[in-house]
Order: structure tokens, then C-alpha cells, then sequence
């Protein structure tokens, strides 16, 4: 079976890992779609590493998985989701909608459906789920642990 996944993997946590270890589990071979730089900028407001950096992590973690594995730039959301030969996506319940709107285009397009894979959410210890935007803000590092604050005094 031949799978897609994508994202933008900010900071490879413990939810992506999640996500990308069902893709090679189900998958003979993993398509990952990784936005690029100019889609990051466009679409994203976080301080996110740049694509080079993103890829290299992404092909460590990739490799790891023993299967053959392809990483694509995306730049419209899509990818080659919407044209290529795939038996499957895999999403998380984050992302449900981005699947369903790449069947409707493919079934426009007279392509067939890709089966819809979801994954639930990977919770930090506070059962909020794992996000880079959680990371970036320094609630909680990329396995889901809590980041202690320091209390300010207060100025009485």
C-alpha cells in the first residue's frame, strides 16, 4: 500500500512521530509531504525551523522506519495528494478535514479516493494535546512534558 502524510513537522514531537510510525505501519511506502518555506511564511505564524532543517530531521526519523519513504515540498496544502497514486492518507483528527477536501478534489478530478487513516490526538501531561505552537510558546517540550514557569513576584 502506498501512503501519504504531510505537514509542516515544526518540531518533530511525539504527536508527528505518532503519526508518521501509522504511515509505515500501513504503508509498503510513505510519500510525506513537508511544506515549504514560502507556504510556512504565507500560512503560519510561529517561528518555524527552515525546510532544510525540517527535511533533515524528517529523513533521520524516516529512516529509521526500515521502508522506502519519499519527502516532497508542498506548497499549496495539497501536494501530490490531489494527483498521485496513493492507496491511503494518514491524518490526525487535527487534520480530518484537509483529507476529506483532497477526496473531493480527486474525486472531481475522476481519481480515485484515498483511504482515510486517523490517528487521535498525542497528549501532554496536562491532556492538552501535543502541538508546535504548544513548543514554540515553551509550554512543553516536544515529548509532551509541562515546562515549569517561574512565578514573578508581585509587586505589592
Amino acid at each position: 500500500m502506498d501512503v501519504i502524510v504531510g505537514g509542516t513537522f515544526g518540531y518533530l514531537h511525539s504527536g508527528h512521530k505518532a503519526l508518521l510510525k501509522k504511515a509505515f505501519e500501513i504503508g509498503d511506502f510513505v510519500c510525506i509531504g513537508l511544506t515549504t518555506d514560502r507556504y510556512v511564511k504565507m500560512n503560519k505564524n510561529a517561528d518555524i525551523p527552515v525546510y532544510t532543517e525540517r527535511k533533515r530531521i524528517l529523513e533521520d526519523f524516516a529512516r529509521r522506519q526500515g521502508k522506502g519513504f519519499e519527502i516532497v515540498p508542498i506548497d499549496d496544502g495539497f501536494g501530490p495528494s490531489i494527483t498521485g497514486k496513493f492507496d491511503a492518507v494518514v491524518v490526525s483528527e487535527g487534520t480530518i478535514k484537509g483529507a476529506l477536501e483532497i477526496n473531493r478534489i480527486r474525486k472531481e478530478r475522476r481519481l480515485e479516493e484515498l483511504e482515510i487513516i486517523k490517528i487521535g490526538y498525542v497528549m501532554a501531561d496536562d491532556s492538552i494535546p501535543i502541538s508546535t505552537s504548544r513548543i514554540i510558546r515553551k509550554e512543553i517540550t516536544a515529548e509532551g512534558r509541562l515546562i515549569a514557569r517561574k512565578r514573578r513576584k508581585s509587586m505589592a
